[in-house]
């Protein structure tokens, strides 16, 4: 039985048993819509998406397997005004999280446990902890006194001891008669003023005591925890339970009366959960959004309620065979393989409105709605598979390549097309036939109101070839000239949303060369080997610093540790045992003899700098005073205290930690705790090496030294760096074969359809203008080529060569025909437009997305999807103008 023959009787049964048809669908859409819910998930993860094979890759399941205890977690770091704040809130935090067995398996401070408390010191270099030595020093009276009346009372009269004492000396004296405190007067001066401002209007702040004591040394007001989450793979966002227990636990740890704490939650599960609910949102309201424009286009299209409900069911039961479909084919759609549902969208009602349109011409003609729908399903069927066939080429031609995200997308996508065209010739017709026709089936030709301007546009890049042909040349020449300026963004953070926390706190880490996630790491399998390759690697000229285990054995052990020694004797008891600070000690006196103390200081001073800190702080103090005044007894306590809480309320904590530090003890390898070490030499013998860069690896030449330098030394390594370069160079290779395999198979398919060299050659003319055209777009709206919307142009050629070579038979007809005929006013050429209109539709839809990359990718094909109109509608018939009729007249000369 032949092809057309198994088609006439597929046609005739549908038409004839409609309700049985619709019935056996809708029940077979139910259970493929069961299947999809059961079985198809999203994977987030952007290692998977390229070359998932490659050498690279297989090294980095190596390195993971050997260090998987980093696997799946989450960052979070935590912010606050001090540096001891922080760390308090840090440790209230972790202590929260492994309380929490339900949503973590573990949690941990890289750099803050008992073991670095306590022998913290001998990490310093000499120089820096000579150095700290010196200021502690200086510190020593001050610590002294203020361990001996620890409360604001003190505090004052050590201050006003100290301005004095530069009363009795010159400027240039003053420096040594006040090294009661241990900081720069004016400094102090100033840092005391700015905490009693905030606090006398109401806000929280605190005065960071390391950071005065030890001014020196650079103090971060950030702390890092990394948790490892309990997923639940059943939910949509897996780490969700997780991330709210760690913004519950954020909360509890906050506390009245004390500067607010920021926990950022990033790494690699936060990334994911962020591009994951966005994801969710951005897809829906894509959606949405191609929906309701689909509709609006559907109605002018048909200018009939009936047809537009019968092409929508239609596209819903073509939906829910896809998704089934994905469920089988790849079982988890990636970031890149998600577009596919949007983009059915618009190519899955594009067959609708052919057939519809086609069924509405019929019904002007004949009249009979039973002629109409056969004869519509008769001669429109076969040019439906054509361009299903056609448009899949630009989607399959990603599937022999190595990026594995695409690949999956054009799989998808591609077979989608077939899937509802198939799911449209069963459902269109059956329920054109069990609806009514529509009441007014058309205008007969002329009789529209826009008829005639069709017409005269239709006759414009006709009667007008040569300078339109003239202008498609220059504009491909000036979009040459900017492809080559295109920008290319190949950093997989580029492409989730930039407002969202995870992104926010990842790029801020990026921003230090000590927190940023931008270094390689290499595996060495003993310690000899271990010493000697990361010699080679430190003398690398675009190598900062390099990591490993033996790094964690402090070097001049016995130097640092007799400064130790000596600093703990020097300092004494009242570091050991500080006391805690004494409230309901009444303030006033000291603030009054103080307030005396700067205006003696301020005859005096000839320093603008040092009158403008005193002038600042006898403001704050009269401020205080004033408040003091106008307190009630039982406020104005509680006033005090926020005041003594702010200014010396970390001292003691300071103090804790420093006597702690003073106990440290020589450290070997053997000392460290196994869950440090396990971080360094993993169980099965495997040394890890970190290796951080000198320069900023946003920059591509940059990026290119480091990597290649490093893999000069050692050949195998892997991290961020390499996964961005090689992923790179992995899709536009497979950039590069998907465009080279589309033009070769749109050609032989036209080739084969026309079978004629002259059509092939101008369709194809059409099909590369469009793609340059869209190029120079990229480069004037400075959208970047990425990992998303690189796919645009393959898809591009498949979606223009349907429409190129339906346009092409209508222009041979009518260059033969009468010069005024109107080639916009063919049903193909209508749906051509109309069809465009909705895929462009359900892609611009995606430019919505908050994902960055799936935004890219919709604004990039409906660019395209434009200038494929616009090649298809003015510039092919320009050029056939001139081409064809050229052609046609010598053929009549040589006759």
């Amino acid at each position: 039985m032949s092809i057309s023959r198994s088609y006439t009787i597929w046609g005739n049964w549908t038409l004839a048993h409609p309700f049985t048809a619709l019935s056996v669908l809708v029940a077979l859409g139910v259970l493929a819509a069961h299947y999809t819910v059961g079985h198809l998930t999203i994977d987030t993860d952007t290692t998977k998406l390229v070359a998932p094979d490659a050498p690279f890759q297989q090294y980095r399941r190596v390195y993971e397997q050997a260090f998987s205890q980093d696997l799946s977690t989450l960052l979070l770091v935590v912010e606050s005004d001090t540096p001891e704040l922080t760390k308090s809130s840090s440790r209230k935090l972790l202590d929260l999280l492994n309380k929490d067995a339900d949503h973590f398996n573990s949690a941990y401070i890289p750099n803050d446990n008992e073991f670095f408390r306590q022998n913290g010191l001998l990490y310093l270099d000499t120089d820096e902890l000579q150095a700290l030595s010196n200021n502690l020093l200086v510190a020593q009276p001050f610590l002294g006194r203020i361990g001996q009346e620890p409360n604001l009372k003190g505090f004052f009269s050590i201050f006003e001891d100290a301005l004095k004492a530069t009363a009795k000396a010159t400027d240039n004296e003053a420096s040594g008669t006040a090294q009661v405190i241990p900081i720069d007067l004016a400094a102090l001066a100033d840092k005391i003023a700015l905490v009693l401002h905030k606090t006398a209007n109401g806000e929280n702040a605190l005065l960071s005591w390391e950071s005065l004591i030890t001014e020196k040394r650079r103090h971060s007001s950030e702390e890092f925890i990394i948790a490892s989450p309990k997923l639940d793979h059943s939910e949509i966002r897996p780490a969700k339970g997780a991330i709210e227990a760690i913004r519950k636990a954020a909360a509890d740890i906050q506390e009245p009366g004390l500067p607010p704490i920021k926990v950022w939650v990033t790494g690699e599960i936060g990334l994911e959960d962020d591009e994951l609910a966005g994801i969710s949102t951005g897809t829906f309201t894509a959606s949405v959004f191609s929906i309701v424009l689909v509709l609006f286009i559907l109605l002018v299209a048909y200018r009939s309620i009936l047809l537009t409900l019968a092409t929508l069911l239609t596209l819903a039961l073509g939906m829910l065979f896809c998704g089934a479909f994905a469920a089988i084919a790849v079982k988890e759609l990636n970031l890149i393989s998600l577009a596919f549902a949007v983009s059915n969208i618009g190519l899955g009602v594009e067959y609708g409105i052919h057939f519809c349109l086609r069924y509405k011409d019929n019904l002007k003609e004949h009249g009979n709605k039973e002629v109409a729908l056969r004869n519509a399903f008769m001669t429109v069927g076969p040019s439906l598979l054509l361009a299903a066939g056609t448009t899949s080429i630009g989607l399959y031609a990603f599937m022999p390549t190595d990026y594995k995200g695409v690949a999956e997308l054009g799989l998808l996508a591609g077979t989608s097309l077939f899937i509802c065209l198939l799911i449209t010739l069963v459902s269109l017709p059956a329920l054109l036939k069990i609806l009514p026709a529509p009441a007014k089936p058309g205008l007969k030709k002329g009789q529209h109101p826009l008829s005639n301007l069709s017409g005269k546009l239709a006759a414009l890049p006709i009667r007008y070839a040569k300078p339109v042909s003239f202008t498609a040349l220059v504009l491909a020449l000036i979009s040459i000239v900017l492809a080559f300026d295109v920008e290319t963004d190949f950093n997989p953070i580029e492409l989730r949303d930039p407002h969202t926390e995870s992104v926010i706190a990842f790029k801020k880490l990026m921003e230090d060369e000590d927190t940023s996630p931008m270094m390689l790491n290499v595996l060495a399998k003993d310690e000899n080997s271990t010493r000697i390759l990361q010699k080679k690697l430190s003398a690398l000229a675009s190598v900062g610093k390099t990591i490993s285990l033996f790094d964690l054995q402090p070097t001049d052990q016995e130097e640092k540790l007799a400064l130790v020694e000596e600093l703990g004797l020097i300092l004494g008891p009242q570091v050991q045992h500080f006391p805690q600070l004494e409230t309901n000690v009444d303030p006033v006196p000291g603030i009054i003899r103080l307030i005396k103390a700067i205006d003696i200081v301020l005859l005096q001073k000839a320093d603008a700098r040092n009158r403008a800190s005193l002038t600042k702080l006898k403001t704050e103090l009269q401020k205080i005073l004033s408040e003091l005044d106008a307190q009630s007894q039982s406020s104005r306590k509680v006033f005090i205290e926020k005041i003594q809480i702010a200014l010396l309320g970390t001292l003691p904590q300071v103090m804790r930690e420093l006597s702690t530090s003073l106990k440290a003890g020589p450290v070997s390898l053997d000392d460290l705790p196994a869950d440090i070490k396990d971080r360094w030499l993993s169980k099965d013998g495997w040394y890890r090496i970190q290796i951080f860069p000198k320069k900023n690896l946003n920059d591509l030449t940059n990026l290119k030294e480091f990597i290649i330098e490093v893999q000069s030394v050692a050949s195998e390594t892997i991290g961020l760096p390499i996964i961005y370069w090689e992923s790179m160079k992995e899709v536009i290779a497979a950039f590069q074969q998907a465009i080279v395999i589309a033009l070769v198979a749109i050609a032989l398919v036209l080739l084969a359809i026309r079978r004629d060299v002259l059509d092939t050659t101008l369709v194809m003319i059409t099909l590369i203008l469009a793609g340059l055209f869209t190029i120079a777009c990229a480069t004037l709206t400075k959208t970047p080529i990425n990992f998303a919307n690189i796919i645009a142009l393959p898809l591009l050629l498949g979606l223009g060569v349907d429409n190129g070579i339906h346009m092409l038979v209508k222009l041979r007809e009518s260059l033969s025909g009468p010069e005024d005929e109107d080639i916009y006013q063919s049903s193909t050429a209508r749906a051509i437009f109309f069809g465009a209109l909705t895929t462009s539709s359900s892609f611009g839809g995606l430019a919505f997305s908050p994902h960055a990359g799936i935004s890219s990718m919709g604004l990039i094909i409906t660019i395209g999807i434009f200038w494929i109109m616009v090649c298809t509608f003015i510039i092919l018939p320009a050029l056939s103008k001139l081409i064809l009729s050229r052609k046609e007249l010598e053929q009549r000369r040589v006759g």
